[in-house]
Formats: C-alpha cells, structure tokens, sequence
C-alpha cells in the first residue's frame, strides 16, 4: 500500500506564467485575453512580462524530497478549484499532465463521436472514470513528436498542436494527424469526488 504521508499535492500558486489555466473561451482568468492571444503567449512566440504583469493562476507542484521524486511517487490534485471549462497542467515523474474539467456540451459531443471517424478509435466513456464524465486526466503532450498542444484549439476544441497541425477532440483523442494515436491516459483514481491520485490506480501504485 503507498504510503499517503509521503505523497506530494499539486497546489494553486499566482505567478506570471506561459501556460496559465485557460477557460472554455480561450481567455485567462483575470485578464481580458483573447483565444489568439494567448495561443500566441503559449507558443512562444513572444513573451514580456513586466513588474507590473498580472499575476495569471497556473498548477505547480510542491517539491517532495529528493527520495519521493525518486520513486516516482502519487500526486494528489484537488479538483475544487478547478472551474468548468478549464484545463490546469500538473507535471507527474516530470511528465506535464492536462486535468480538464469538461462542460455538458463537451462530454455529449465527445460520446456521440462514430467510432469510424477516429483515427485511434477509443470510446469518450473508456477514457474517463466512471461517474466522473466531467473530469478528463490525459498526459500533455501531442503524440506525433511531443509538442505541447493548446487547449480550446481547433475544429474540435480539444487541443490544436502549434508544431504540426494535429487536432485533438475533447477527450483527447486524435482527430487530424500527424499525430498517430490518443493523448494517453495516466494511471489515477478518485480519492474523493474532488480529489484525484495521480499515479496510482485501484488503490495500487504505477511501475
């Protein structure tokens, strides 16, 4: 059984930041920002921030000694925070991790997808917990060479990768390529129905 005493939390913390949590409408909570600007913060593509910046929320987490980072051990992420139509990124054995929190609309029009339209086909219920339709925990980052997509992007208002092109839905699945197969799903359970484990699955730790 893991020891829970050792296990880090993913915590809110206000710094400037290149990838903040991001609403439904593309804007920052806190600012005026619009889907292109901030498509244009998180790709890098220009980046100043002053004195004066506005202090955007974003996920970090607490650093654990150096023997818990070792084993790679769970994460703990308290959802409550987390408004309906944000996406907030939280790294797990240094691998950066969406935790989406989805509206009606998302999650019907994630489940009435035809599996002969998906490149990867995978059901919108076999991606999520049961009971949990709402919350999608999906790893960050575009399966074709690793780039990191942008939420609320594209045809499918999933993720858009800024690299090459590829288009994820809204339960992370592949829509338009290159990218071959599904943002994949990391082990995690629900502790709480406000607080997720990442890295642990049924009660049992990830290898």
């Amino acid at each position: 059984m893991a020891n829970h005493s050792a296990t880090p939390s993913a915590n809110y913390a206000a710094a400037p930041s290149a990838n903040p949590v991001v609403n439904a409408d593309g804007t920052i909570p806190g600012t005026d920002g619009t889907r292109r600007d901030f498509m244009f913060l998180a790709t890098g593509a220009a980046l100043a921030v002053g004195a004066g910046a506005l202090a955007w929320p974003f996920v970090a987490s607490m650093a654990p000694d150096a023997e818990t980072i070792a084993a790679g051990a769970p994460l703990e992420v308290d959802l409550t925070p987390i408004q309906e139509g944000q996406i907030v990124n939280v790294f797990w054995r240094g691998k950066l991790i969406f935790v989406r929190h989805r509206t009606e609309k998302e999650i019907k029009e994630a489940a009435a997808v035809p599996m002969k339209d998906l490149i990867d086909p995978q059901a919108d219920a076999a991606r999520v917990k049961d009971g949990h339709a709402q919350w999608l925990v999906v790893y960050g980052n575009c399966t074709h060479l690793g780039c990191v997509p942008i939420g609320h992007q594209g045809q499918y208002e999933g993720w858009s990768c800024p690299c090459h092109g590829s288009l994820y839905d809204t339960s992370g699945r592949v829509r338009r390529g290159p990218a071959p197969t599904n943002l994949p799903v990391p082990p995690y359970g629900f502790e709480t129905a406000t607080k997720i484990r990442i890295g642990e699955e049924g009660g049992k730790a990830a290898a």
